[in-house]
């Protein structure tokens, strides 16, 4: 690494996007650029857009390659973190996709590779909500849930594969059946399925008014607009589900022992104070009576930024090691 290679890359491929942001050694954001990951769903052509977008946002930084430190990925779905391979990523069609060693090849410098939302946690401990917690917890509602940890400024990983993945605990088994996950009941997509219900059933004037019974119309902001104007069964469907949230972060609770939990995602930017009552009433609730009082529930502060932000700084953090 030359002297002058004080530069980062963090790169986010979670959702309908991919975002590469440059940060200084200080991580200001320095520039960005973005593609859309839809329509690529071909290993060659995604590493090669995924290149193509870290060019453009060096070329927007009067930067070059030589002035890299190292590249860090925040990737959807498993990642093995020792080889930096993407097991599984549902959102590109990607399987065992090698991204860091691509990256390493194509920049010259070090890559690193993690999932997604635990570069988002990890953004959370490092500059955000849980800045300076000994162990920080990050769960975030959205199509599914997402989870991350870290212990002692290092994120929980596996030796092979990346774990953390709470939305599948398993709430109410089913005999014969995979059972109700924390997922299935609590996501942003579960809420969204019984709110459509609600209106069918013309439990939900104002819902109904508004976006019918169509899924992809009865977003976070329409369910808190919903709950504003009065719909009592969108509350309750929200309140039965940050309950069940609150469940599962009791488990947390007891297995990690956190300090700071943060929840992030749509569900809580939309009607914070709602959702994080409800949450930490349900886990205070849960817990056994020693861990009452040890741990903190607070929303995530860095919103987008958190993806690429984290990615970076967990590539810094394994790389000067």
């Amino acid at each position: 690494m030359s002297e002058k290679a004080k530069h980062w890359v963090g790169f986010d491929l979670g959702g309908t996007k991919m975002l590469a942001k440059i940060f200084d050694d200080q991580f200001t954001e320095i520039a960005s650029a973005k593609r859309k990951t839809e329509g690529n769903r071909g290993q060659k052509a995604g590493i090669a857009r995924v290149v193509k977008t870290i060019e453009e946002a060096l070329l927007a930084a009067g930067l070059t390659s030589a002035d890299l430190a190292g590249i860090g990925v925040g990737c959807p779905g498993p990642v093995n973190p020792e080889k930096g391979i993407i097991l599984e990523a549902p959102n590109l069609g990607w399987v065992n996709v090698p991204i860091a060693k691509e990256l390493q090849n194509a920049f010259g410098c070090p890559a690193v590779a993690c999932n997604d939302v635990d570069a988002g946690v990890f953004a959370e401990y490092s500059f955000g909500a849980a800045k300076g917690a000994r162990c920080a917890v990050g769960v975030f509602p959205g199509t599914g849930i997402g989870g991350g940890a870290v212990i002692n400024g290092n994120l929980l990983e596996g030796s092979r594969i990346s774990c953390m993945e709470i939305g599948h605990m398993t709430l109410e088994p089913n005999p014969g059946s995979g059972g109700e996950t924390l997922e299935t009941l609590t996501s942003r997509l579960a809420i969204a399925s019984q709110a459509a219900q609600a209106v069918y059933r013309g439990q939900a004037p104002y819902l109904a008014e508004k976006c019918g019974s169509s899924l992809d119309k009865i977003t976070s902001s329409k369910i808190a607009e919903a709950i504003a104007a009065g719909d009592k069964a969108i509350e309750a469907i929200v309140r039965r589900a940050a309950d069940l949230l609150g469940c599962g972060i009791a488990t947390l609770v007891h297995i990690l022992a956190p300090d700071t939990i943060v929840l992030g995602g749509g569900l809580v930017d939309a009607m914070p104070k709602l959702y994080l009552e409800e949450v930490t009433r349900s886990a205070e609730k849960r817990v056994l009576s020693a861990y009452v009082g040890t741990f903190r529930i607070v929303p995530a502060k860095l919103a987008e930024s958190a993806g690429s932000k984290g990615a970076a700084a967990w590539a810094r953090k394994k790389i000067q090691r």
